[in-house]
């Protein structure tokens, strides 16, 4: 779903007058029961700081005999590939510097929250804004101390600079495709040993991440992925290359949007899975829990309650994270019953606690905090079980208290409330029982 263009404004004046993030216009449709058109939040615009995140624990330290030594805290190690038959628990964070701590961020996601895998969104046109120049700073201080955490990252990598495309802005892909694939060998060569998958692009599916001369096109997207794919393994072989995730969506006209199943269907049948070792997966959970199914919706007892009526007065297969799940894998193991999903962005909106909420996001209005909490330990455990996932990442962990208060998109899904204060979720996650 979302990441996309963030805080460039803001970024423009808190760190040395360069932009920082990425900007989606957010292409939420009026969700007031209509089937959905687009099924992601727009990323954060960040605002100052506000608070600090969870009270750390200790360090861990390594107890010695000998009283003349100090004691150091132990560094947790990240060796080797991720192996195929465990699962990943993961969640997406703030990743720009002058962002928050990142050395206090990845601390918790791995000592507080248990988790072991993190996702930063990069956006390219920030550390490319011309062809010689590579601005990494921006991005160095979250994947060092990913690293230092023993953490796996997850880097999603979209956003093409203007000088890449003939139309200008950043909502699409280069004109030549090779420039984006160069710049998966600069960022694999530069973070040599840091990361452990890429996302290539986001939501290509819809046309503000897709505009091109040829429109939305899975054949295409499958020459851009595959371009993409060779560089990232010739670098770096141990890599998960995960395809682009797209946004669960009503039936589209081709232009503005496609159907998700639809869209999915033609890359399959153009050869995605030659060039992914991971399908990616979108999906956030509305008002109806991670177990039901989208025609299932209208039995369920929230189905009396609720204010936002969607799921229940307009079924269909987007609104429902099992179905999108469900379907995506039947899909992918008709063609290879090996491969597996990869869920780079899922999670639940709750207002709760705030008095607005983001216009289009009225569903946020009927999950309460414990609903929200209980929704993301139960979608963990169902991927974990079902056997068709490898890697899930939650939306999200510290955008609450980064972002511009309630009525930005990706702040109701924060585990982390706009005081800098843990949510419900965030004891829930932490207490979760995590089986690779």
């Amino acid at each position: 779903m979302k990441q996309k263009r963030i805080f460039v404004l803001a970024m423009v004046l808190l760190f040395l007058l360069a932009a920082c993030g990425g900007s989606e216009e957010p292409v939420v449709e009026d969700r007031t029961g209509d089937v959905p058109v687009v099924e992601a939040p727009a990323e954060v615009t960040v605002a100052e700081e506000t608070a600090v995140p969870p009270t750390l624990a200790p360090p861990v330290i390594t107890e010695s005999t000998d009283t003349e030594t100090a004691v150091v805290p132990s560094e947790p190690v990240v060796t080797g590939p991720w192996s195929a038959d465990k699962f990943g628990y993961g969640i997406q964070a703030h990743g720009l510097a002058g962002i928050g701590d990142p050395a206090q961020d990845m601390h918790v996601i791995a000592d507080q929250l248990g988790l072991n895998w993190v996702k930063v969104q990069v956006q390219w046109w920030l550390v490319q804004p011309d062809p010689e120049t590579y601005q990494w700073f921006f991005y160095d201080g979250v994947v060092d101390e990913a690293h230092k955490n023993g953490l796996r990252l997850m880097l999603s990598v979209v956003g093409a600079p203007e000088w890449t495309r003939a139309a200008g802005g950043e909502n699409g892909p280069p004109d030549d495709y090779n420039v984006y694939a160069q710049f998966m060998t600069e960022l694999t060569a530069h973070y040599s040993g840091k990361v452990d998958a890429i996302e290539v692009w986001n939501e290509q599916n819809l046309d503000r991440e897709w505009t091109s001369a040829n429109g939305i096109s899975p054949e295409d997207y499958v020459r851009f992925l595959s371009l993409a794919y060779g560089a990232i393994k010739a670098n770096s072989p141990d890599i998960i290359v995960i395809s682009g995730a797209l946004s669960p969506t009503g039936s589209g006209d081709w232009v503005r949007w496609a159907d998700d199943f639809e869209y999915l269907d033609r890359a399959l049948a153009a050869g995605l899975l030659d060039y992914a070792d991971c399908v990616g997966v979108h999906h956030n959970g509305y008002n109806i829990g991670p177990d039901v199914a989208f025609d299932q919706a209208g039995a369920t007892a929230e189905s009396a309650t609720a204010i936002f009526r969607g799921p229940f007065d307009n079924p269909h297969h987007s609104w429902s994270f099992k179905t999108t799940l469900d379907t995506y894998a039947q899909k992918v193991q008709a063609y290879d019953p090996a491969k597996k999903l990869c869920v780079t962005e899922f999670g639940w909106a709750t207002m709760e606690g705030y008095d607005a909420y983001p216009p289009g996001f009225e569903f946020a209005q009927d999950n309460t905090l414990q609903e929200q909490a209980d929704y993301i330990v139960q979608a963990y455990q169902q991927m974990r079980s079902s056997g068709n996932v490898w890697l899930a990442f939650l939306f999200n962990f510290d955008f609450g208290n980064k972002g511009g208060g309630p009525t930005d998109d990706p702040v109701p899904y924060s585990i982390i409330d706009i005081n800098g204060v843990p949510r419900p979720a965030f004891n829930a996650i932490a207490d979760m029982e995590k089986t690779n």
